[in-house]
């Protein structure tokens, strides 16, 4: 499938800056369509000049929303949030957002879109934000029956929020608590392997109409995660059960703070586990070969290391 222009909302994301190069890689003209445009300015270094334009798309905006989707001929959404603050509700953000932009592509002449929706989507499901990415997808569906979706586990690679997050703590606390007593698992996926999949998505015909879960190739408790952090920190805290209900309370109070560390929603998400389901295809459907965490997780979780990066631990 030949793509000559492709619009990437939330593109100057975690997620955004690598399919941001891996897009300008195969030679399209690529815009970045995000909130504050002067912020993915330096994403224009990773095309050459004139390739990567960064413009403003308010997704609250049609006409904005509008204006980044026309004559596209890929839109890719990735937009999304990890918690509720005032008017940026998952359902806004989500659901309605996504619904928004879709409509913009088709009237845009896009002829292929691509959903970013999260591992464990389900209107069954006890958590906002996994009911909201649900939506969200049946309302993409609705517009582009073709569409491809994708869900992810938790995703790691440099500049993550999931591990960096926990090692930043251990540095902090000399506790570490395990909700629901830790036993919950997670298939971490690899950023990179993540902006592959998209770029397969965006450009393969057979991709069409698919949703692919996409995990990496091993599966970890919450426990073993914390263990696999204080490994390649060499920084070991105490690992203390909390009580699911215990941990909501906590949360409670956290959800106060400009950006909650941990709201009563992802307690709840908590409640399950993160891996793939084997329903849908996956990485290796793609040709990808998934990578492990403990492949990619020394190049930056050595920041964390007693002493800094360059206090390199004793070998074994």
């Amino acid at each position: 499938m030949a793509v000559q222009l492709v619009t990437i909302f939330g593109g100057s994301g975690f997620i955004g800056r690598q399919i941001v190069r891996e897009m300008a890689r195969l030679g399209c003209q690529v815009r970045v369509a995000v909130r504050d445009p002067d912020a993915a300015l330096p994403l224009k270094t990773c095309g050459d000049v004139g390739q990567i334009t960064p413009i403003q798309a308010n997704v609250t905006s049609e006409r904005q929303i509008k204006a980044a989707c026309e004559g596209a001929d890929v839109v890719i959404n990735l937009v999304g949030i990890l918690y509720e603050k005032g008017s940026r509700t998952f359902d806004a953000m989500h659901v309605q957002a996504s619904k928004r932009i879709a409509e913009a592509a088709k009237a845009g002449g896009a002829t292929r879109f691509v959903q970013m929706s999260a591992l464990g989507a389900s209107e069954q499901s006890s958590s906002r934000y996994a009911q909201s990415k649900a939506r969200a997808e049946t309302e993409v569906r609705k517009i582009f029956d073709d569409a491809v979706i994708l869900r992810p586990s938790v995703v790691f690679g440099p500049e993550d929020a999931f591990f960096n997050r926990f090692a930043q703590l251990m540095r902090l606390s000399p506790i570490m608590p395990l909700i629901g007593g830790g036993e919950q698992k997670f298939q971490p996926v690899y950023v990179g392997d993540v902006a592959d999949a998209l770029r397969l998505a965006a450009t393969k015909s057979d991709c069409a109409g698919q949703t692919y879960e996409l995990g990496g190739p091993n599966v970890y408790t919450f426990r073993e995660i914390m263990e696999l952090i204080m490994q390649e920190t060499d920084r070991h805290v105490g690992l203390v059960p909390l009580p699911f209900e215990l941990a909501k309370i906590q949360a409670a109070v956290m959800e106060l703070l400009p950006v909650p560390p941990l709201t009563r929603d992802q307690v709840e998400l908590l409640k399950t586990d993160n891996i793939c389901s084997g329903a849908c295809p996956g990485l290796s459907d793609l040709g990808i070969k998934a990578t492990a965490p403990e492949v990619i997780l020394p190049s930056y979780l050595d920041l964390y290391r007693k002493g800094g990066r360059f206090n390199k631990m004793k070998p074994i």
